[in-house]
């Protein structure tokens, strides 16, 4: 079996992983940039800390590396049209793409959306490159959770929502 097939195989495989849709965004002198993201994960409760995948590859990668800080914005379905933004679908980069949407600016200097289920600005405290990615480790400086709306999900290639009865099962 080839290293391509293998590959495709182990991402075929993933997309049965369903995971939270998520916008990491930064900023610095350059401008803001971001992306869509669905590797990312708590790593710590004390000290808080989340942990990012970022393709090496990617602008909003150098963007993060560089300004040493970013934000972690979980979307709720009515952010569908944003995911697809910020993962390249339409084809607006960097700044532009934080044309839609409220983003506001966090204590950090990193971009924040205003109406995201939860968001967390980040301090980066570590990084390290494995195979076509770099983990970025961030120390949560300020969080701040929404009570409105439904968790956008991505699985199997596509966006999707939990149902109703399935959301309102944490809120016992």
């Amino acid at each position: 079996r080839s290293a391509a097939d293998a590959a495709a195989e182990f991402k075929n495989a993933m997309r049965r992983l369903a995971a939270g849709v998520t916008i990491v965004a930064t900023g610095g002198a350059k401008g803001r940039d971001g992306l869509t993201a669905t590797a990312v994960c708590s790593l710590s409760a004390d000290p808080p800390q989340v942990l990012v995948c970022v393709n090496r590859n990617s602008a909003p990668n150098a963007a993060i590396a560089r300004a040493k800080r970013f934000s972690v914005n979980i979307l709720a379905t009515r952010h569908k049209s944003l995911a697809l933004r910020f993962a390249g679908v339409t084809g607006v980069q960097g700044d532009a793409r934080f044309a839609r949407g409220e983003w506001l600016t966090a204590e950090t200097g990193a971009p924040v959306l205003a109406d995201a289920l939860a968001w967390f600005d980040c301090t980066l405290v570590d990084s390290m490159q494995h195979g076509t990615h770099t983990v970025f480790i961030g120390r949560v400086r300020a969080a701040h959770a929404s009570k409105k709306g439904v968790p956008l999900l991505y699985a199997a290639g596509a966006f999707h929502a939990l149902t109703k009865k399935a959301a309102r099962t944490d809120r016992k």
